[in-house]
């Protein structure tokens, strides 16, 4: 199978041209192509002829966007529909990462896929635009939503714990957002597998149970070893550019008729902390 990865240099990219390890891939990052570049893209895709493309790549500094919201739209939506019309064009499959912040966080119970989306962020609006455009194009696209994820290839929640403990004695995280932390191992494995069975449609794919961002950080520290207090606070104590959904937790269900279970957040962060001792 040829498949085309666009992101591979971001934090989920990278994990997945390390897994993606029986297929003939190609890694593409924003020095290969500029994803907002109708004629670049189909450049690319017209040479690598994938079977498969995995469109990774985004504008994904959720408080950046509220101040370049062209931007955001520039990449996250038309980067994105541009991507789809060469997929379409080429007989491509498309797997677009997306994002739970497609939702307003109001719920209090997990999130399905048909579940209605409301964005409150440019981010999540950008996201959710470029849903909507993707499937007008490629009606077989695979939607895939994640959320919180985190892995050992660059800036994410558990590396920002990790070093302001190294220099601190407590922490004040927000208790009042509850989400899905998903390890980058993890979802790399589930896109290929998707990949494999041919998916298509929305589907929302993190790690097993959901959290707090305080408890996820209680149990850093824990898992890490270090004697940082960790104590609770409010979102409105930690006033961002852009809204934070109170609860987007994903519910994994759509992931069961592909026959894909993720662990558990716990064990991924066992994982990721074994892994990130090298570079340590």
């Amino acid at each position: 199978m040829r498949v085309t990865i666009f992101g591979a240099t971001g934090l989920l990219g990278k994990a997945l041209v390390r897994e993606w390890r029986e297929d003939e891939v190609t890694a593409l990052g924003s020095h290969h192509v500029d994803i907002r570049s109708e004629e670049q893209v189909l450049r690319m895709v017209t040479q690598h002829r994938p079977e498969w493309i995995i469109l990774a790549a985004a504008y994904t500094d959720v408080d950046g966007c509220e101040t370049h919201r062209d931007l955001a739209f520039d990449v996250n939506c038309q980067g994105a529909a541009n991507v789809a019309q060469a997929a379409a064009r080429h007989g491509s499959r498309l797997i677009f990462l997306s994002t739970d912040y497609v939702f307003d966080g109001n719920q209090r119970t997990p999130y399905e896929i048909d579940d209605a989306i409301s964005p409150q962020s440019v981010y999540g609006k950008s996201k959710a635009a470029a849903e909507q455009e993707i499937h007008k194009i490629l009606a077989q696209a695979c939607t895939l939503r994640t959320s919180w994820v985190f892995g050992v290839d660059g800036k994410c929640f558990p590396d920002t714990i990790l070093k302001l403990a190294g220099s601190r004695d407590h922490l004040e995280v927000v208790n009042d957002q509850r989400g899905c932390p998903t390890y980058t191992v993890d979802l790399a494995r589930a896109i290929i597998q998707l990949c494999r069975k041919e998916a298509s449609g929305i589907v929302h794919a993190t790690n097993e149970g959901d959290c707090t961002w305080f408890d996820f950080a209680c149990a850093i520290v824990k898992a890490a070893g270090l004697k940082t207090r960790v104590l609770p606070t409010s979102s409105e104590r930690f006033i961002r550019p852009a809204p934070r959904p109170q609860y987007s937790v994903l519910s994994r269900a759509s992931l069961a008729p592909y026959g894909i279970a993720m662990p558990s957040w716990q064990n991924a962060l066992a994982r990721y902390l074994e892994e990130r001792k090298p570079a340590a």
